[in-house]
């Protein structure tokens, strides 16, 4: 696993992420395909994550968007982890 965010308290695995955001933003699978394909609900909190790429980052702050670990850590930084690793794949 890929923990590129170590602040991360749910630990979620950044590589397997920006999968799904390849799959959602390249491919164009829609976030309610990604989540039936879920079979667990770590997978559907991680496809969540990339849902909200969709949501600028204004809106997501004032949203107040938020994981099981918010007192600990924000989405904000999450979501910056994906756009990082989702430009990384572009470019390869």
């Amino acid at each position: 696993m890929a923990y590129l965010n170590p602040d991360c308290l749910g630990q979620y695995d950044f590589e397997h992420i920006v999968d799904y955001a390849y799959k959602k933003f390249v491919e164009g699978y829609s976030t309610i395909e990604l989540l039936q394909k879920a079979k667990t609900q770590r997978e559907k909190e991680e496809i969540a994550l990339v849902a909200s790429m969709d949501i600028d980052d204004e809106t997501v702050s004032s949203l107040n968007l938020s994981c099981q670990h918010a007192k600990e850590c924000q989405v904000s930084t999450c979501r910056q982890v994906i756009k990082e690793l989702i430009e990384k794949q572009l470019k390869a």
